[in-house]
C-alpha cells in the first residue's frame, strides 16, 4: 500500500513538474534576455567613463597616449550608437553616434581651455556641451516614450556635472576629490544604463519573450 502511494506521489510531483516547466523556461529566458540587455548596457557605459577618465588624465597631464584614449573613446560613440540601431534602425545609431561624438569633441575643447585658463573658449564650450546635452535627451525621448524627456535632460546634466568635477579635480591635482569625483560618474552611469534598458524593455517586450 505504501509503495503504491509513494508511486502516486512521484508521478503527481513529476506531472506538476512537466507542466511547470515550459511556463518557468519562459519566464527564465525573459529574465536572461533583460539581465544581458542590462549588462551589455552597463558594459557599454562603463567603457564611457573609463576612456574618458584615461582620456582626462592623459591630456591634463600631457601624456603620449592622449589621442589613442581619444581615438578608443569616440570608438565607444559607435558601439553605443550600435546598440541602439539594434532597436530603432541603422540611422537611428548613427544620428545617436553623432551627438555622442560631439559631446566627446566639445568635451576635448572645454579641457583644453581650462589647461590654458581661457575662461572665454570654456564658457563658450560649456554652452554647446549644456545644448548637446538637450539635443541627445531629445533624440532619445522621441524614439521612446518611457524615456521623458525632462528625466533624460537631468540625468545627462548630472552626467556632465560629475565629469567636469572630475576634470577640475584632476587640473588641480586634488587626487582624493578626484577620486570620489570617478565614483560619482560611475554610479550615475550605472543608473543610466539601467533606465535606458528598463525603457527598451517596455517597448519592446516581444523582444524579450521566449522563443
Amino acid at each position: 500500500m505504501k509503495k503504491l502511494i509513494y508511486s502516486f506521489i512521484s508521478a503527481t510531483t513529476l506531472m506538476a513538474f512537466t507542466m511547470a516547466t515550459p511556463a518557468l523556461a519562459q519566464r527564465n529566458s525573459m529574465q536572461s534576455g533583460s539581465a544581458k540587455l542590462h549588462q551589455d548596457m552597463r558594459k557599454l557605459w562603463t567603457d564611457h567613463t573609463v576612456w574618458t577618465r584615461d582620456y582626462i588624465v592623459a591630456a591634463v597631464d600631457d601624456r603620449p597616449d592622449a589621442q589613442a584614449a581619444a581615438n578608443r573613446l569616440m570608438k565607444n560613440q559607435e558601439d553605443i550608437g550600435n546598440a541602439v540601431a539594434g532597436y530603432y534602425g541603422q540611422p537611428a545609431g548613427q544620428q545617436l553616434t553623432a551627438l555622442l561624438k560631439q559631446h566627446i569633441s566639445i568635451a576635448v575643447d572645454l579641457i583644453k581651455a581650462a589647461k590654458a585658463g581661457d575662461k572665454a573658449a570654456q564658457q563658450q564650450a560649456s554652452d554647446k556641451w549644456q545644448q548637446n546635452a538637450v539635443d541627445i535627451a531629445t533624440f532619445l525621448s522621441k524614439a521612446n516614450p518611457n524615456w521623458p524627456k525632462d528625466a533624460l535632460v537631468n540625468m545627462m546634466k548630472a552626467h556632465l556635472s560629475t565629469t567636469t568635477d572630475e576634470v577640475v579635480a584632476r587640473l588641480k591635482h586634488d587626487y582624493e576629490a578626484d577620486v570620489r569625483a570617478y565614483d560619482a560618474v560611475y554610479n550615475h552611469v550605472l543608473m543610466m544604463a539601467d533606465a535606458l534598458s528598463d525603457g527598451i524593455i517596455k517597448q519592446f517586450p516581444e523582444k524579450f519573450k521566449a522563443s
